[in-house]
């Protein structure tokens, strides 16, 4: 697989509920984005992250690429996208999309912004098409 060169910014945002611990909902994050620089910002936590690696490798390892891409390309914009992750999933290091109704704790919201290569191409290194279930283009 060719490295791909990328610039990103990535904000992630959850509600903390009364029943929750905080650093429960940090390590939920954690879990997604290891480098992510987090802080709490009343009732909800706030975290910035320039790296997906680990993101991408659950991505890979769920095999869930077809659905990553469909929720990345439905909620793009020309800057970039978003996504809604279901907490408890997060906080096992899982990727599991939230659609619908929000969860009872709350989601976690993530925006990401393209800096480099354009949006199109960076969804394309995060979950690549796929035939079979099997990454197109030696991903």
């Amino acid at each position: 697989m060719t490295e791909v060169v990328y610039s990103v910014d990535v904000r992630v945002s959850a509600p903390i509920q009364p029943t929750e611990v905080t650093d429960r909902v940090v390590d939920a994050i954690h879990g997604l984005f290891p480098g992510a620089d987090v802080a709490t910002e009343g009732d909800r936590v706030v975290a910035e992250a320039h790296a997906v690696e680990t993101f991408r490798e659950q991505l890979f390892e769920q095999r869930i690429l077809d659905t990553a891409r469909k929720q990345f390309t439905e909620n793009r914009d020309p800057d970039g996208f978003s996504f809604d992750l279901k907490k408890q999933a997060a906080f096992n290091g899982k990727v599991n999309f939230a659609v619908g109704d929000p969860d009872e704790l709350g989601d976690i919201h993530v925006d990401v912004t393209v800096r480099e290569p354009d949006v199109e191409s960076f969804i394309a290194y995060l979950a690549p098409e796929t035939e079979d279930g099997e990454p197109l283009d030696g991903a």
